[in-house]
């Protein structure tokens, strides 16, 4: 039987009661300090501010002179001995000079809500113990919540794999009901990066769409998209024309940056895309990507050949998308005048043997690195094949979280710095 994630990860909060309920026998000699950082801004709460913060009391910890956690608001308890007071003072004062222009801090001495609150464990273990077992009913109840949304989610899920199929009627249903919504709240950003031999990624561009998934659960959950593949097709070329309409509509979306978006053959062909274009200064279009689908490309290659002519001369660039370890030694993106081309990632190209791998050598080398984007990487494998071929341009979910690491990084370094600027000044003025 499986273990529940629950019951092999205890929360802070259960932790941090188990860990009171046991400090009963031991609490003469120790103290406890309560820092309130749910209440700072919410800018100032990040992940990677509480980590920089705790990471104060590592020689408490390390020391075995006292414990430290961090429960789910981002508030955080250290319990210590009385011996380590004063290295716990200074650590909670380093952390007050990361956040002090925050109204919490600038506030304090005029406020009721206070950034740390001091108990010693002896005469404040009742009111001590009533805050954190009020911390761990609120967590165990949003666990039940967050389980019950999950399970609704799956269910969800299971009705839309066999819901009402995508009909004529039900289409016409359907797009009758996306020309009225706002879809501006459905649309993500997934950016292109060049990522060097340290995984350290460097922002090329990025693409945009309107996410299928996020669509059906919000609008259509009795609805199975895809059960019918040419009438979803038809539909696309409705949501063509929603992103277009936002991409003209700047307070809509944000479109800063060189971006790319996917739209059908027919989409280009259309009075709306000439409506787009007609409102797209001159400079912009050349910061812009139009990605077509391979199967849409060779449904009707003589109308794609007109509007891919069609788009360049007005200056924007046109992306072969979809190519994968089956077709990328067949489909030739420079005849059939592309300028980039996305090839999907599968572990098929790893094993797909050297004669592969030197194809997409050759490939690289005759249109350069900058020609061919490795897409939908999910992990480091992705990224270490790719450069072993050549490749320079990747997107996908481990790209993703390698910019969420950089900016992680980024942010830690500039916290640092701001305490060595806060311990200078402090030195000074005692000067």
């Amino acid at each position: 039987m499986a273990i529940s994630s629950e019951k092999q990860l205890p929360s802070q909060e259960n932790l941090l009661l188990d860990y009171m309920r046991r400090l009963e026998k031991h609490k003469e000699g120790r103290k406890v300090v309560h820092l309130h950082l749910s209440l700072l801004r919410p800018m100032n709460r990040r992940e990677q501010h509480i980590r920089t913060a705790t990471g104060n009391f590592e020689n408490v910890v390390k020391s075995m002179d006292g414990q430290v956690f961090t429960v789910k608001n981002a508030d955080v308890f250290v319990i210590y001995k009385e011996t380590a007071h004063p290295q716990v003072e200074t650590a909670v004062q380093q952390i007050r000079y990361l956040f002090d222009d925050d109204p919490l801090i600038v506030e304090e001495e005029n406020s009721d809500q206070k950034f740390a609150s001091w108990y010693d464990a002896e005469e404040d273990f009742d009111s001590v113990l009533q805050i954190v077992q009020g911390m761990a009913h609120a967590e165990h109840k949003r666990q039940t919540e967050v389980r019950s949304r999950m399970d609704a989610r799956a269910a969800l899920k299971a009705k839309q794999e066999q819901g009402e199929p995508l009909t004529p009627r039900v289409l016409a249903r359907v797009e009758t009901a996306l020309s009225k919504a706002d879809l501006s709240n459905l649309v993500r950003r997934q950016f292109i990066c060049r990522v060097d031999s340290n995984m350290v990624p460097e922002q090329i561009f990025s693409e945009l769409f309107i996410s299928i998934k996020d669509l059906r659960e919000t609008m259509l959950p009795d609805v199975n998209l895809v059960a019918n593949r040419w009438l979803f097709q038809h539909l696309t070329t409705t949501l063509d024309q929603r992103m277009l309409s936002m991409l003209t509509k700047t307070d809509s979306i944000s479109i800063s940056g060189d971006i790319s978006f996917n739209i059908n053959v027919a989409t280009l062909l259309s009075p709306g895309f000439q409506s787009f274009d007609d409102n797209m200064a001159a400079g912009r279009r050349g910061a812009m990507i139009i990605e077509l689908q391979k199967e849409d490309i060779f449904c009707d290659l003589s109308s794609y050949l007109f509007a891919r002519e069609f788009v360049q001369e007005k200056g924007y660039k046109v992306c072969l998308d979809g190519l994968t370890v089956q077709t990328i030694d067949i489909i030739d993106r420079e005849r059939l005048g592309a300028d980039i081309a996305k090839l999907i990632w599968h572990t098929d190209l790893v094993d797909g043997g050297d004669e592969l791998h030197e194809k997409i050598r050759k490939i690289i080398k005759r249109g350069g690195p900058d020609r061919l984007i490795l897409c939908r990487c999910d992990n480091r494998e992705a990224i270490d094949f790719g450069h072993s071929v050549g490749i320079d341009l990747f997107q996908g979910r481990y790209v993703e979280s390698l910019i969420a690491e950089d900016g992680r990084r980024r942010e830690l370094l500039k916290l640092k710095r701001r305490i060595e600027r806060s311990e200078a000044d402090a030195y000074l003025d005692e000067e």
